[in-house]
């Protein structure tokens, strides 16, 4: 054991340790504050065999560090600054560049104040394997400890001590190796300062402190032609205004002032939102903001500046007489701009290229509609913050030249995004030909007003298109799903008995059965999908002495394994949901607990949350309470299997009967929903058939068919769900976790309604959910059973999206929950696939004075930075779930291409009609496709219909609307974008569109 002494130091020294500064109160007042840090002698250097500091197994610096750089042949070790992990995070996380690192405290506190995701990544790589980081503490050592002097900017302050740290490690090594009488002196490692800070290099090297750019450390490595490849395009801050480089002409506008765009929103003058990209036109774009019931609609490219999709903007909106509707045609930029040239993108002369022709033939679709479908128009005038990210794209082989087409010299390809939200990147790489073919990840560093396209780097290649393996990992990528494995440190956080964890033997001095009810002899059952292995929730129901009925759903108690405070606990805050794919899940938790430990397995003695209500035979709840209990469910059901269970008259046994008395009740619960005004919406669900081989390769695709039993758990988990909502919230009214669903504008339906009446003669009246639920419910058409389902998933286009908050921060009149119809409402059931559910288990737990609440759920700050992250992850798991779907029964499709030699023809609804195509919904695969036609074609924009002439320049034709049912063909073709199978339809009913 090695003590550690607090050094005393002399009063003359205390300047180096204390800063004192003044701090104005909430209430106004001025107090000073005075920190004093403790400097220590004893502050590890980390490097191996070091014989002046205290030896440590944890060490991770070699002796002499990296001898393999042609610069440094003596040894070396690098010491970045701040700007390095802020803008070559990419290089340093590289399995390629593995020198020994030293990684000082002023630099991680730094980046943890510039970039949070950026430090997230920092913290992931201090713990990677293979790499060789050493933290070191130069802020408590006392050779190395500063305080920032009068005058003197926190960057700079930074800087110094960055550089002291650096002439300390140079001296400390030299101590550490003295001379040896009689032998020659011997060559000693340098600690070698990485910066891209010009001045930071010069104050430096004035010094006599060896410094050395990343471009230039880089190209003296072995590695160095894949490694210049990661480096981030030399940048400007694309936040602040930029002025064309020496002659190039600006294709964009430069940006406001940040001062100037936030004193403009705060005057209502100018306008912030996100930007979103439109997937059907790339020259449109949208941004919607508080002021406007209608996003602002910017059209063609410069209006939108340089905004890439999710970015923070601020947009000015023009005067009313310039406000235009979108335009009805769907314009494809992989057409559009299949002529722009890589190396010379943004300095042609734009006005007179066929491109901008292209384009301004484009623009003129929009804008001839009615008063009612114009929009506020405007243009993007600053950038308040980008979010860009690691994209997954492909090289565009045709932006290759021909005497580069197999040359490992640089040059600049163009990178085309999965996404087509996204603009095409500038590229400059040396291994363009090797990359043709390949998932590659892209990331945008810049985007001048002198370039058309954003300039990036390249990071990795994740494998050839179109295998599985590339697409499954490009699609976590390009969802941000994080799917690497759980390290040791989480791990760790696991009982130690592993899989032979047991509920122990009843005993009330036990910490696992303190305060818990026995509830090992109730009939309890789960009802799941098939093959369920994460079960979060059983329920059971009987009858009372007194003629209610006692229900109750029980919840797997995650929160007993997942405490506060540890590495487990942060990545389920960080990862915030399980994503289900079709072939696999990516889960939140470590398997041990999500498909063991915690999961209500049938027949073995589980630790559980419950609610139990008793409730009247007429489902009225006469009271509820919430309880830890122990649990031993009796069976695993799958929803198909418990509606035969239920419907068969010949069981009478006691799982049987309680299934149906949950089901008797759950009827009474959603009676009563529907009668409050809640939506019976709908979205399109399909089951994939995979092969049972170990190729695991979808076979075929059907609709999922929704029985009783689902609706019987649906009841019981949203009442779960309300009941412990108004018990977390009435115990914290400030930090409760709970879930809400805004009522939609009514602007957002005008389209919809529109159709309605025009196209079927129907009303869909949205004054309320009630009026919208019952509106949906007379949208009938008796010749068609499935109308009804299409227009309730159109509905739900139209709606917003739920989202987690914390109760202190909103007005208690926006907590409803307008999807439900209901007041409050919270996510509790699936604590093992859901982070909001272990928050909401907690802040129960402690409402019923079964633990402490943790002092991070009093923090309504904190509770609200976890929810942001929970609300992006859940979106993005929705997503990414999406595009496995559509993956899957894109090969599933192929395959039947394959085996019937021909292409695959389905039924499918009109639900879109463009100037140049149609948008159509198969509901049997539920997917949407585009029917395109490359023939004139007449389009009625007010009526939404299109005419196919029977020949060229004929008048007389086919007439096709909104609503109406065709027949198309489905076949399977490469996709541009994407680079893997991609569904084409053409139609074959009522014209053959084949040949248009």
């Amino acid at each position: 054991m090695v003590e550690i002494t607090i050094r005393k130091r002399p009063r003359a020294e205390a300047v180096v340790t204390q800063r004192k500064f003044f701090k104005k109160t909430a209430r106004g007042k001025v107090i000073k504050v005075l920190r004093e840090r403790y400097l220590r002698d004893d502050v590890g250097c980390g490097v191996q065999n070091c014989s002046t500091c205290p030896g440590s197994s944890d060490d991770v610096l070699p002796a002499y560090g990296d001898t393999r750089h042609q610069s440094y042949p003596d040894g070396h070790f690098i010491l970045p600054d701040t700007n390095v992990f802020l803008s070559q995070m990419d290089l340093v996380e590289s399995n390629l560049f593995t020198p020994p690192i030293i990684l000082l405290q002023t630099v991680i506190e730094e980046v943890r104040h510039r970039s949070l995701p950026l430090y997230n990544r920092l913290k992931a790589l201090i713990k990677t394997d293979g790499k060789r980081i050493w933290v070191f503490y130069n802020e408590y050592r006392s050779e190395t400890a500063i305080v920032r002097e009068e005058g003197e900017t926190p960057n700079d302050r930074n800087d110094r001590g960055i550089r002291k740290a650096v002439a300390w490690y140079n001296t400390h090594i030299s101590l550490t190796h003295p001379p040896i009488r009689g032998q020659a002196p011997k060559k000693l490692p340098k600690v070698v300062l990485m910066t891209e800070d010009a001045g930071n290099r010069e104050r430096a090297e004035r010094a006599g402190i060896t410094c050395v750019s990343v471009r230039h450390y880089v190209g003296g490595m072995k590695e160095s032609m894949q490694l210049l490849d990661l480096l981030s395009a030399p940048g400007l801050d694309n936040i602040e205004p930029t002025k064309a480089a020496a002659g190039k002409q600006a294709l964009y506008p430069d940006y406001v002032p940040t001062s100037t765009l936030v004193a403009g929103v705060k005057a209502g003058d100018l306008h912030q939102g996100h930007f979103n990209a439109n997937q059907y036109n790339y020259l449109e774009g949208s941004v919607p903001v508080p002021a406007f019931t209608k996003p602002v609609l910017l059209i063609g490219r410069e209006n939108m500046n340089r905004a890439v999709h999710s970015d923070v903007v601020v947009v000015e909106v023009f005067d009313e007489k310039e406000w235009k509707a979108p335009a009805d045609e769907v314009v494809d930029q992989d057409s559009t701009l299949k002529n722009d040239d890589a190396e010379d993108s943004g300095e042609e002369g734009e006005e007179d290229n066929t491109i901008s022709v292209r384009e301004k033939q484009a623009l003129k679709s929009g804008g001839v509609k009615a008063t009612s479908d114009k929009q506020p128009t405007g243009r993007i005038v600053g950038i308040i913050k980008r979010n860009w990210r690691a994209y997954v794209c492909h090289i565009d082989s045709t932006s290759l030249t021909s005497s580069n087409a197999t040359s490992l010299s640089q040059q600049t390809v163009f990178a085309t995004p999965v996404s087509r939200l996204l603009p095409r990147i500038r590229l400059r790489t040396r291994q363009a030909p090797t990359l043709l073919g390949q998932k590659i990840l892209v990331t945008i560093d810049r985007w001048d007003a002198t370039s058309r396209y954003p300039e990036g780097h390249f990071v990795r290649a994740l494998g050839k298109a179109e295998s599985k393996e590339a697409e499954q990992e490009s699609l976590l990528l390009e969802f941000e799903v994080p799917y690497r494995p759980f390290g040791k440190a989480i791990l760790d956080c696991l009982p130690v008995e592993g899989e032979q964890w047991v509920v122990p033997p009843k005993d009330l001095k036990n910490p696992n059965w303190r305060n818990r009810e026995d509830l090992r002899d109730l009939i309890i059952c789960s009802i799941d999908p098939p093959n369920c292995q994460d079960i979060d929730d059983a329920l059971h129901a009987r009858h009372l002495p007194n003629g209610n009925i006692e229900a109750g759903v029980h919840i797997a108690d995650v929160s007993h394994f997942v405490h506060p405070d540890t590495a487990m606990d942060s990545e389920a805050a960080s990862r915030g949901t399980t994503v289900y794919l079709v072939d696999k899940r990516i889960d939140m938790l470590p398997s041990l607990l999500g498909t063991n430990l915690c999961s209500l397995r049938p027949f073995v003695e589980r630790l559980a949350f419950s609610t139990i209500w008793e409730m009247t035979p007429d489902a009225e709840i006469v009271n509820v309470r919430f309880t830890k209990s122990v649990i031993a469910s009796k069976a695993a059901f799958t929803y198909e299997e418990a509606q035969v269970r239920k419907d068969d008259p010949n069981r009478q046994d006691d799982l049987t009967v309680g299934i149906r008395l949950l089901n008797t009740l759950a009827l009474k619960l959603k009676a009563g929903r529907m009668a409050a005004g809640a939506l019976n919406l709908a979205s399109p669900e399909v089951k994939i058939h995979l092969d049972s081989s170990e190729s695991s390769d979808p076979i075929d695709v059907e609709q999922k068919e929704l029985r009783e039993t689902n609706s019987l758990v649906e009841e019981f988990m949203l009442l779960a769900n309300i009941s412990v909502a108004r018990k977390i919230q009435e115990t914290f009214p400030q930090t409760a976790v709970l879930r809400r669903h805004l009522p939609p504008p009514r602007t957002n339906f005008e389209k919809l309604q529109d159709i309605l009446m025009k196209r079927k003669g129907l009303t869909l009246d949205v004054s309320s959910s009630g009026a919208l639920a019952a509106s949906l419910d007379k949208c009938l058409d008796p010749n068609e059973p499935a109308f009804n389902t299409l227009v309730r998933i159109m509905a739900t286009r139209c709606m917003l999206s739920a989202e987690y908050f914390c109760s202190g921060s909103v007005g208690r009149d926006t907590f409803g929950h307008y999807g439900l119809a209901s007041t409050i409402y919270t996510h509790f059931t699936s604590p093992i696939r859901r982070y909001a559910d272990v928050l909401a288990h907690r802040q129960l737990s402690a409402a019923i004075g079964y633990t402490p609440l943790h002092a991070s759920l009093h923090s309504k700050g904190h509770v609200e930075r976890v929810l942001d992250v929970v609300n992006r992850r859940h979106r993005m798991a929705q997503m990414a779930g999406r595009a496995s779907v559509e993956f899957y029964v894109g090969l599933a499709l192929k395959g039947r291409n394959e085996r019937e030699k021909a292409k695959v023809q389905e039924e499918a609804f009109v639900i879109r009609t463009f100037r140049n195509g149609l948008g159509v919904f198969v509901s049997k695969l539920g997917i949407e496709g585009l029917v395109m036609f490359k023939r004139d074609i007449q389009f009625d924009a007010d009526n939404y219909t299109i005419t196919i002439p029977l020949s060229v320049g004929g008048t007389e034709g086919t007439t096709i609307s909104v609503f109406d049912k065709v027949r198309v063909n489905i076949e399977v073709e490469k996709d541009k974008n994407t680079q893997r199978g991609r569904v084409k339809m053409t139609l074959a009913h009522p014209v053959d569109s084949s040949s248009l």
